[in-house]
């Protein structure tokens, strides 16, 4: 039972320290690939974390470092919910200014607004990022 103790899955642990306003929505972010722990983006929400911990995501359009300090054991008040993390947030800019600071360019990403890939582009992204079987 001492293990439970030491680590928290992410999911629940952002619920309790108020990032999110429902655990569901915490699981949501987190196998979205939107939360990033200790500098890798995660895509379940059972990962676990514990004391020192880093993570990285986004609250609204800002940025959110924070460090995980206490894993906590219910989803209290606000000034108890803040005594679970360390706030190491740049100042606040928008989210499109910051955005290759949080996770590298996924393989083959396109820029926005350049429109649909052409039959040879898709066939060059897809060999690109290993999915087109060859034969």
């Amino acid at each position: 039972m001492t293990e439970l103790a030491e680590k928290l899955r992410v999911d629940k642990w952002l619920w309790h320290a108020r990032f999110y306003k429902t655990r569901s929505l915490a699981s949501k972010a987190c196998q979205s690939g939107h939360i990033v722990v200790n500098g890798s983006s995660i895509s379940k929400a059972s990962v676990t974390v514990s004391a020192g911990d880093r993570l990285q995501f986004f609250q609204g359009p800002h940025l959110r470092v924070v460090e995980v300090v206490a894993l906590g054991e219910r989803r209290g008040p606000a000034p108890e919910a803040q005594t679970l993390y360390t706030d190491h947030s740049p100042p606040r800019m928008a989210k499109k200014e910051v955005a290759s600071d949080i996770r590298t360019a996924p393989v083959g990403a396109r820029e926005a607004g350049s429109g649909r890939p052409t039959k040879a582009e898709r066939r060059a992204l897809d060999r690109l990022r290993g999915d087109g079987e060859e034969s």
